[in-house]
């Protein structure tokens, strides 16, 4: 999967933020997370050996995927997470450079924005869409004024603090918003397998619901 034949519609559009996966467990959790209907599975840089992760998830599960790297912050790392075949980058920040690199290598590539200044700017540099972060901090009020001056087709993913609730969610699906990235309600270290499964259920039935 490509940037070209990106489809957020074809999609669960949720991006798994899994902040402390393992090599070890890295491919048993992204089948979980696939089997209860996850396509978007990002590994944040910040995590133990994060880029062995990335590329044993590539190899075992190849492209039907959008497997990549969350945290990537500078070219140096944007260099590596794409050596290891990943087709996703989303940062926290907007860094030109970083995603005008991403693009061009073919990743579906999410920068985070919380300004219009990032955001157009994001945009202009060629990103599939915008990562709304810290949503908790712009708030339902900011995602509503910045969306209504953003392109409509825009892509906006709302991340941070997200719960698995339809209460959480559809505020701002109805604001515009096209799905979330769910980080540690989602997953975090220590979690059995069978918690695991049961957030991603929780959380896909709760955007189901919300979405209507």
């Amino acid at each position: 999967m490509t940037m070209c034949s990106f489809d957020l519609a074809a999609e669960l559009p949720l991006v798994a933020i899994l902040r402390g996966l393992e090599p070890s467990n890295c491919v048993r959790i992204t089948q979980i997370l696939i089997e209860e209907g996850f396509t978007m599975i990002e590994v944040p840089l910040n995590s133990p050996d994060a880029l062995t992760s990335i590329e044993i998830l590539v190899k075992h599960f190849g492209s039907d995927y959008l497997i990549g790297a969350g945290t990537v912050t500078s070219l140096d790392k944007a260099r590596a997470v794409i050596e290891t075949g990943a087709n996703l980058i989303v940062t926290p920040n907007f860094n030109q450079e970083v995603v005008e690199l991403s693009v061009a290598a073919n990743c579906v590539t999410f920068p985070g924005v919380a300004t219009p200044t990032e955001a157009f700017a994001a945009l202009a540099a060629g990103a599939t869409g915008l990562k709304l972060f810290p949503i908790q901090s712009l708030g339902l009020v900011g995602f509503k004024a910045l969306k209504s001056v953003l392109p409509k087709e825009t892509i906006c993913l709302p991340v941070g603090g997200i719960g698995p609730t339809e209460e959480s969610m559809k505020p701002y699906l109805d604001a515009g918003a096209n799905g979330f990235g769910l980080g540690a309600a989602l997953f975090k270290p220590g979690l059995t397998d069978d918690e695991v499964r049961a957030n991603a259920k929780q959380f896909k039935q709760a955007f189901e619901s919300a979405k209507g």
